[in-house]
């Protein structure tokens, strides 16, 4: 993909880098654009606000850095409130870690209130009941057996109880998965149990399952923390990703791998989270079926349904008895006509799912073919690094390629918001996603207008007024579906012709055709990613703008595309 140039308030220009992955192997191609080639191009790039040039707003926590990422946060609140770690953590887990909500609600209702929203109790007490001071036996009231004051053991809460039921108590509670959050055994005690004090009474029994309990409070991390999520891979990388922001986004993986952060399904923008999981279904159960369908038969001239021919004569005979060219489709032997009555209802019944399935044919064979020419184009990655080698062994005045490169990015990127835009249509423009949606909206109008309605006069009137509206909501849609339609081909025309000029062989232009393809292919690439960026902000803005629903929002659009997450490296130096 090309570079964006920023333009700082001294009128420079400084150069951001557009890729969402470099070719692999191309160490020689460098994103520097200090060069002669840089200034002679300067006006073919944007300039874009320097707001925008922050930093990495994703890192990627490992199984090695898990540990300390989650001891920051612990930190944070220990040093704050002055509690202990267990206490820490069950206010972090209740408020999903997220420690500027620890802040707000400390802020807003106290100390008291944040501790009970989260069930911790802190209660200040001596070592231990005074019973222990003075006594060497002391009766366990869960087992009633009189024990050893030295087997015995007291929690925050000051409640004691012998080692041998708390250690019980540890052990079910842990096998019931409740290792995040185990409170005091004594009735109607709410108080968190010091983590300290459970790992060394299960681990003298059972070593395995201490360390059982180490993994869960770890992983808590992960599974309670809205920022942080595994990543899908399959197989799994062990990778975790977090991010420094609310919104909806989509990441890269230090495996490769990029997600929507939202669903944790394949980056699918501009489609919706809901889009593409009902999308995904779809084509799950409908896809293979479809294409064996539209590959190895043919409709029925009379009925319509799918015909196959499974033997060497071409003159076909369908269920309904229709005999029909293979060749053609014509309809001959009218004396082999059908003869099943055909009720209109169920005629228009066959009509309407006929036309069903053409609409989903017709944006799933769009979809797939971006798809496939995606995949395609991947593989350019070595052929690009083969052909830039040549280059820089050429005689070639210019040593600076790395605008191929971020060409060729961009290409990616672009094909991948084209590809996802057909699920997209398919469902904004069709009635299948919002049907329900409209019918919840219908029934709470009628209850909310149901003793007006009750005067059939009036009824009418409504159904008048709802119908207006129904029209004009329609036509409003018929509006947005073309200039929708308009700004996807134009972007298409332009995604193909860029795939076309990177597929040359411009390693073995004369110098001078290669300025010019050089030319050509920069322009290209920036007309491209505006005319992206047009349609994406439309789907964004005037289309998916008028539902609150936080199932149809996306990521928004990126100039450098899919970020990758970088490294998360511990301020505590853990």
């Amino acid at each position: 993909m090309m570079g964006d140039h920023v333009n700082t308030d001294d009128n420079e220009y400084v150069y951001v880098s557009d890729d969402d992955g470099d070719i692999s192997g191309v160490d020689d191609c460098d994103d520097d654009y200090e060069t002669d080639d840089y200034d002679d191009n300067r006006d073919e790039f944007q300039a874009v606000d320097v707001s925008v040039v922050t930093g990495p707003s994703s890192k990627v926590i490992t199984k090695e850095s898990l540990l300390a990422a989650q001891r920051e946060d612990l930190v944070r609140i220990m040093d704050l409130l002055s509690v202990k770690e267990h206490h820490a953590r069950a206010l972090l887990i209740h408020y999903s870690w997220d420690v500027e909500k620890v802040l707000a609600v400390l802020v807003e209702h106290g100390n008291d209130e944040l501790f009970a929203a989260a069930g911790v109790k802190v209660v200040e007490h001596d070592d231990g009941p005074s019973s222990l001071k003075f006594s060497s036996t002391v009766s366990c009231n869960i087992c009633y057996d009189d024990v050893s004051a030295t087997e015995v053991t007291s929690m925050d809460c000051g409640h004691c109880f012998c080692n041998d039921c708390w250690t019980n108590h540890f052990i079910v509670k842990i096998n019931e998965g409740q290792s995040r959050s185990i409170t005091c055994m004594a009735h109607k005690c709410g108080a968190i149990c010091d983590e300290v004090k459970i790992r060394c009474l299960v681990g003298a029994r059972d070593s395995d399952l201490a360390e059982k309990f180490d993994r869960f409070l770890l992983e808590s991390y992960i599974e309670d923390n809205k920022r942080v999520k595994w990543c899908p891979s399959v197989p799994h990388c062990g990778n975790a990703i977090r991010i420094e922001v609310d919104e909806l986004c989509e990441v890269e993986c230090a495996c490769g791998l990029q997600f929507c952060f939202g669903c944790s399904s394949e980056a699918h923008s501009p489609c919706s989270c809901l889009m593409w999981k009902i999308w995904s279904k779809k084509c799950q159960d409908e896809s293979m079926t479809a294409n064996w369908i539209t590959v190895h038969t043919k409709p029925c001239p009379s009925c319509h349904k799918p015909v196959e021919k499974n033997g060497g004569c071409n003159l076909v005979r369908c269920i309904c008895k229709r005999t029909f060219c293979w060749h053609c489709g014509g309809q001959t032997h009218d004396f082999y006509g059908c003869g099943r009555y055909k009720d209109k209802d169920v005629e228009m019944d066959t009509q309407s799912a006929k036309r069903d399935l053409e609409r989903y044919m017709h944006y799933y064979n769009r979809y797939k073919a971006h798809t496939d020419s995606f995949k395609l184009e991947r593989k350019m990655k070595k052929t690009m690094k083969n052909k830039i080698n040549k280059l820089y062994e050429s005689d070639s005045s210019s040593k600076d390629f790395s605008w191929i490169t971020n060409g060729l990015n961009r290409l990616f990127r672009s094909r991948r918001i084209l590809s996802y835009s057909y699920p997209f249509a398919f469902y904004m423009f069709g009635n299948q996603l919002f049907k329900e949606d409209r019918k919840n909206k219908k029934q709470r109008y009628e209850e909310e207008e149901g003793e007006k309605k009750k005067k059939r006069q009036k009824y009418e009137e409504e159904k008048k007024k709802n119908k207006q509206l129904e029209d004009n909501m329609k036509k409003e849609r018929t509006i947005k579906q073309d200039l929708f339609e308009d700004q996807q081909q134009q972007f298409e025309a332009n995604v193909e012709k860029l795939s076309m000029y990177l597929e040359e062989n411009f390693e073995s232009y004369s110098e001078d055709k290669f300025k010019d393809w050089k030319m050509r292919t920069i322009a290209l690439s920036v007309t491209t990613d505006n005319l992206g960026r047009n349609l994406y902000e439309f789907i964004e803005t005037d289309l998916l703008g008028c539902f609150k629903d936080a199932d149809h929002k996306i990521a928004p659009y990126k100039s450098k595309g899919v970020e990758k997450a970088s490294e998360h490296h511990s301020s505590l130096g853990i």
